[in-house]
């Protein structure tokens, strides 16, 4: 008589946690890289009123009769699936496409990891959580080369950030000078150079047809200063040129004279120079070289690079942020805010850059949303009530019996 009350109790309290479970996600509709869980049951022990019996020359064998003690908690799993993109338009806010958490890390320095991808600014630069978490990455050196085989650190956006400026050293020009013109004919390409201190100075290449496959071409300054003497340039009956020698086919480097501050040698390439029939199309690519700049936004590639943008034109890394994956990410323990820790069945964390090893990919300026299903939710909701108010309804009927069983001595 006992067991059915007791059993029944169970059921209350297994129905109650899927309740529970069922009205935390439904709460977390909203929250940002929020992953929905599920409750699963099992039957607990059962008693056995007879043992089973092995089949006999002359009888056969007998099945056990058990009798159920109830249900318990089996395990809450976490749903992992990815959830919906909504875009912000924020360029700190960051998406993972695929597997992957952002590392942070939080109070007294514990590693944490989370996919709620909404990150901002502290007073110090650092890219932080909402909670106040500094996102984790490397940082580039002053050349923008990242090192992502050393161990994490705090990334942050220096803004305001001055970097020197680079004298120009080389340059190209590509393009086609027409053949079919007359001796004498002249075309004029300009571009800009920076001398060792940054200053903008523009020169223009002179290109001047000499005779049948032969051209001259000059550098000048703008103030009129030859640069660079006419130097020779011959192309073959099929257009293709061969002098300057190959491969490289280079200009002699020059260094202009007549300006101090320009100290710098600079070397032009001419590979991709032809001479066909048609029209000019020559064009020279923006030689190297940079003033002195500030750095005014970042913007964020797939693989986690932050790009810097500088005001003189500069793009350079400033960091990359890092990833990491999980054997088992179910393992993992929650620690609020939407982070996790890790668990004691979830495996070591493995970080490296996005993309790679399994992890995915990311996307800036949109959020992961929560992948609550509320048409799932508010069937488990229904399942629960109907649960929980089958099982009262089996201790109702219980202490019906047990009362008719006390009556029977009137």
């Amino acid at each position: 008589m006992l067991r059915s009350m007791f059993s029944a109790i169970s059921g209350l309290r297994a129905h109650q946690t899927k309740m529970d479970v069922t009205s935390n996600n439904i709460a977390n509709v909203n929250t940002v890289g929020f992953k929905s869980s599920q409750t699963v049951f099992q039957d607990t022990l059962s008693q056995v009123l007879r043992s089973g019996g092995q089949p006999a020359a002359d009888r056969g064998g007998t099945n056990p009769a058990q009798v159920g003690l109830g249900v318990k908690l089996a395990g809450i799993t976490t749903n992992w699936t990815q959830g919906a993109t909504q875009s912000t338009g924020r360029s700190t806010d960051f998406m993972i496409e695929g597997d992957g958490f952002f590392v942070v890390q939080g109070a007294g320095g514990e590693q944490l990891f989370t996919r709620a991808g909404s990150f901002d600014f502290d007073a110090n630069g650092n890219l932080v959580t909402p909670d106040g978490s500094i996102l984790q990455g490397w940082m580039a050196d002053g050349q923008g080369v990242v090192n992502a085989n050393g161990p994490v650190g705090n990334l942050s956006v220096p803004y305001g950030q001055m970097v020197n400026p680079t004298p120009t050293t080389a340059g190209s020009i590509k393009g086609n000078l027409p053949s079919d013109v007359v001796d004498g004919t002249s075309f004029q390409l300009g571009a800009d150079m920076y001398d060792s201190q940054g200053v903008l100075q523009k020169v223009a290449y002179n290109f001047v047809k000499t005779g049948a496959n032969t051209w001259d071409v000059s550098v000048v300054h703008s103030d009129g200063t030859e640069l660079m003497a006419p130097t020779g340039l011959v192309f073959d009956t099929a257009g293709n040129l061969t002098t300057p020698a190959g491969p490289d086919f280079e200009l002699a480097p020059f260094t202009p004279a007549g300006y101090p501050s320009w100290t710098n040698t600079v070397t032009m390439s001419l590979q991709g120079l032809t001479q066909f029939g048609g029209s000019n199309t020559l064009a020279a690519p923006r030689p190297d070289g940079y003033a002195l700049g500030a750095l005014q936004s970042f913007t964020l590639g797939n693989d986690g690079t932050i790009m810097g943008v500088y005001s003189n034109g500069l793009r350079q890394p400033l960091g990359q942020l890092a990833l990491a994956s999980f054997n088992n990410p179910s393992g993992l323990a929650k620690a609020g805010n939407s982070t996790f820790r890790v668990g004691d069945n979830s495996g070591t964390a493995t970080i490296g850059l996005a993309g790679q090893g399994g992890r995915g990919v990311l996307n800036a300026g949109a959020l992961e949303m929560s992948n609550v299903d509320l048409s799932e939710e508010f069937t488990g909701l229904i399942v629960a009530q109907r649960g929980f108010q089958a099982n009262s309804r089996v201790i109702t009927a219980s202490d019906e019996i047990l009362q008719d069983l006390v009556n029977l001595k009137r």
